[in-house]
């Protein structure tokens, strides 16, 4: 089995190998790309509207089809491939975790937008055909100005990032009837947050509904009303998501990423996976070596 897994810095995907935003037609980005591991981890957001092309690609071990004026976007930290088929063209975007912090006073500003929150599900967005020539013509833009040399060049490119963001998170994808409760919405995404901070040492939704000051009884109506999924099972979600991405490091045992999720009986932590999964930690492995031959 391969013993490492790769996790990819920004500037290895940048030719002055310095750069902490990379804009570009998808078709030049691949032509100057090295070979590639898969699958592997940024530790950058990056994302991909696709124009042309076929395949596939995974995020977090959900498979999509790669379609025209599919878009998907992608955190730092989640597990990524891809197999393309035919021409590919498109759009990319990669940007490091810090590109905004010093232009947004609001540090948790990105935070708001539910494609950029890390859950596969929510990341992977059909544009619908009244917005594409809008978001063609952003991203157009964003391309210029990275081919151009002047004293606000990345400020510009910034804007034209967020222009792309609100465009997109006004188109309100997620749960359209649930986004006039803004309440409820809010109180999802902060549990949503809460769990991505806590899981190793936060596993019962009564701790995180206390911390949310609400009772756990509202928290599960919550969830299971707009996600149709009960609390525990976001919590559980997060922990074999999390247990799966370290699986893939051939170099750790089970044991070890039994105990790096705090789970202090490697039994326990097998038969917790394999409830979750449907496999063995073993048995995901050796899918994982299979599909990556």
């Amino acid at each position: 089995m391969k013993s490492e897994f790769k996790v990819y810095d920004i500037c290895e995907f940048s030719l002055d190998r310095q750069q902490d935003i990379i804009v570009s037609r998808f078709a030049v980005y691949l032509k100057n790309l090295k070979k590639l591991h898969f699958p592997h981890r940024h530790d950058f957001y990056h994302m991909i509207l696709f124009t042309e092309g076929g395949g596939g690609f995974s995020i977090d071990f959900q498979n999509f089809k790669v379609q025209p004026y599919r878009m998907y976007f992608m955190a730092p930290g989640q597990v990524h491939g891809w197999d393309f088929e035919g021409d590919m063209d498109g759009y990319v975007i990669n940007f490091s975790a810090q590109f905004f912090q010093s232009f947004l006073l609001k540090s948790d500003y990105l935070d708001q937008f539910y494609f950029l929150n890390g859950i596969a599900g929510d990341s992977v967005i059909d544009i619908v055909e009244e917005q594409r020539t809008s978001i063609i013509n952003i991203l157009e833009n964003a391309v210029k100005e990275m081919e151009k040399q002047y004293r606000f060049k990345t400020d510009a490119i910034r804007v034209w990032i967020l222009q792309l963001f609100l465009q997109i998170g006004n188109m309100n994808v997620r749960n359209e009837a649930h986004a006039a409760d803004s309440y409820n919405m809010t109180l999802l995404r902060n549990f949503e947050k809460l769990i991505e901070k806590n899981y190793l040492n936060l596993r019962l939704p009564k701790q995180y509904a206390e911390l949310l000051f609400i009772t756990p009884n509202h928290l599960n109506a919550l969830c299971n009303g707009t996600l149709g999924k009960s609390a525990g099972d976001l919590i559980r979600n997060r922990i074999a998501l999390e247990a799966k991405r370290m699986l893939i490091n051939f170099s750790l045992t089970v044991t070890e990423v039994a105990y790096a999720l705090n789970f202090e009986d490697n039994s326990y932590f097998c038969k917790f996976f394999k409830k979750q999964t449907g496999v063995s930690p073993d048995g995901f492995r050796k899918h994982i070596h299979k599909d990556t031959d």
